[in-house]
């Protein structure tokens, strides 16, 4: 057993290319793809084991994968699950190091071919659940809390306008949770996506932490769009003139208003229950107990 395990050890080694030179050129396109948080050829930039192993399970296609010398009893785990034409390198520590934006980090990265969608691509799935219409998140954490939602709870898809953080910075993919590689998620100006949402018979929704219908209260039934603003000013004046319906959030007082994130996952939540089986057998059931009553 032993002479086996070692035999294949060795095999898995044999996989693994070293570079020790920072010109390599799939080093220089990996700290690129890093540093700019935006897809170069057609690839991400992701780092962590985890991360690399929702890429693996959600499908996505590799370009090349980088292990440090010390994280190199992990290609054990990984390259058995990674395919035999993909670039897999042995890089020193402290050239990967220098690449990633991880001030801790596992010693472990990959460039992975990201899917595209177009908002046409969006729009076609917005039968299967709300759409989400960011304008202007900028905080990473933020963005990748939404996308794990939206995943969580059926969102059709997402819509990034300007303004917004990128979904292939690092920061946005590592609080996803991999939910980026399984989710429908395209770039729009938000002139161009009100437009096409409009032309669809979609309503538009938006939420406010000032007032508005209560959530619990709110018609969510049917095509829906749900327009997430910025941290800290909310939508612009002239996208909220352009909502069906405004949104608010019951809070303590206390609290002056919730985080981005927060506020899209009820959002996300209340819809995805209100759309249960169960809840519209009970709206059904109230329905009719109210018209016998009349």
């Amino acid at each position: 057993m032993a002479k086996k395990t070692t035999r294949k050890s060795s095999v898995l080694k044999g996989r693994l290319r070293r570079i020790e030179g920072r010109h390599n050129s799939l080093l220089k396109e990996l700290r690129s793809a890093f540093a700019r948080g935006e897809r170069a050829g057609g690839c991400c930039a992701i780092e962590g084991l985890r991360i690399i192993e929702e890429a693996i399970r959600s499908g996505l296609k590799f370009k090349a994968v980088f292990f440090s010398e010390s994280a190199a009893a992990r290609a054990e785990r990984l390259l058995p699950q990674i395919g035999a034409h993909v670039e897999t390198l042995l890089v020193p520590d402290r050239l990967l190091a220098s690449a990633v934006p991880s001030e801790t980090p596992q010693g472990i990265a990959a460039l992975v071919y990201c899917k595209e969608f177009s908002l046409e691509d969006v729009l076609a799935k917005a039968e299967a659940g709300p759409v989400l219409v960011i304008a202007g998140v900028q905080d990473p954490g933020n963005l990748g809390t939404i996308l794990r939602s939206a995943e969580a709870f059926g969102a059709g898809g997402v819509i990034l306008g300007e303004g917004s953080v990128s979904p292939f910075n690092s920061k946005v993919i590592r609080a996803s949770a991999g939910s980026l590689f399984r989710l429908a998620v395209a770039k729009a100006e938000m002139k161009t996506a009100i437009a096409a949402l409009r032309a669809r018979g979609t309503r538009l929704l938006a939420t406010s932490s000032h007032k508005g219908t209560p959530l619990p209260d709110a018609q969510v039934a049917g095509p829906l769009a749900i327009f997430v603003g910025s941290e800290g000013a909310g939508l612009p004046r002239e996208l909220m003139a352009e909502m069906d319906e405004v949104l608010v959030i019951p809070h303590s007082l206390k609290v002056e208003s919730l985080n981005a994130g927060v506020a899209a996952s009820i959002v996300l939540y209340e819809i995805a229950r209100g759309s249960s089986p169960a809840r519209q057998g009970e709206a059904e059931e109230n329905s009719f107990a109210g018209s016998e009553h009349e």
